[in-house]
């Protein structure tokens, strides 16, 4: 059958495999083929699925770095009528990867934007990982700096929605143990490590027993990586007596969080993960 001719000065934003080259769709394919030009995050990375799906349309180079200007030559050529395909390293582009600048000014430039999805290793994740998915929160990569990652971990321990993060494998047994730190060690997490590819792992936890699974076994720290996190449970503030609330704010003037809700547990009688989640709302 031949490919339907694409829509002239038209960008579409077109899904690539994370790992498995059969997870690409048809309509990515014919779309490749079809369009005047195919702007790749990184055009050596790209031409090995290119070449496999004998698409031999020509590329360019777009990334974070690209400046302005080349942005404008790209609203240049579709407003002369060709349309391109936007493409990242793998997955969707835009999550995690650069274009955001391109969609955009083509929007406000009037010019057709149309997404051919594809594989996403985020929802990929969320499908398999068995952790509430009604509402969930993607926070794409930590800071690689330990204090601004604990921060920004410590902006979201109270939050209840599932949480989503890409790690790179370097960082993954730091982000597990600040994770550990911050959520509590029992906090549930699920790492789902090289998504369609030869050697797929995905494993739940609490989260201190996956840090140190992590760490016994260096095969992990290799790869893709994602890592839910399953959302802090609602405090139940009226099980709380006024005398129970007094003593939590007593402790939590003189010790850490974590330290506090271990003593609290001991005092009140209440759940110590109860009390750390308690605590961390108190804060926001």
């Amino acid at each position: 059958m031949t490919s339907p001719a694409p829509n002239p000065g038209t960008l579409y934003v077109v899904a690539t495999p994370i790992g498995n080259l059969g997870d690409m769709v048809p309509r990515a394919v014919e779309t490749l083929q079809t369009v005047a030009l195919i702007a790749a995050e990184d055009t050596r990375h790209s031409s090995r699925l290119l070449s496999h799906f004998d698409i031999k349309t020509p590329c360019i180079a777009y990334h974070d770095h690209s400046d302005e200007q080349r942005t404008e030559q790209l609203i240049a050529r579709m407003h002369a009528g060709d349309s391109i395909a936007l493409i990242s390293d793998a997955g969707t582009p835009l999550v995690s990867d650069p274009g955001y600048r391109l969609v955009r000014s083509a929007r406000q430039a009037g010019i057709q934007v149309v997404p051919v999805p594809g594989a996403c290793a985020m929802i990929a994740a969320l499908s398999a990982a068995g952790l509430p998915s009604d509402r969930f929160a993607f926070e794409g990569f930590l800071p690689a700096k330990q204090v601004a990652r604990c921060t920004q971990l410590q902006s979201l321990a109270a939050d209840p929605r599932t949480l989503i993060f890409y790690e790179a494998p370097h960082r993954i047994l730091e982000t597990l143990q600040d994770m550990a730190q911050v959520f509590g060690p029992e906090r549930e997490v699920v790492m789902a490590r090289e998504l369609t590819k030869t050697f797929e792992t995905i494993k739940g936890d609490k989260v201190a027993d996956l840090a140190t699974w992590v760490a016994s076994d260096t095969n992990q720290q290799r790869g893709e990586i994602v890592l839910l996190v399953h959302g802090a449970p609602k405090p139940e503030n009226e099980a709380m007596t006024p005398a129970q609330m007094h003593t939590m704010k007593v402790l939590l003037e003189e010790l850490p969080v974590k330290q506090a809700a271990s003593l609290g547990a001991k005092l009140t009688g209440l759940k110590k993960n109860f009390l750390y989640d308690w605590a961390l709302q108190q804060g926001e």
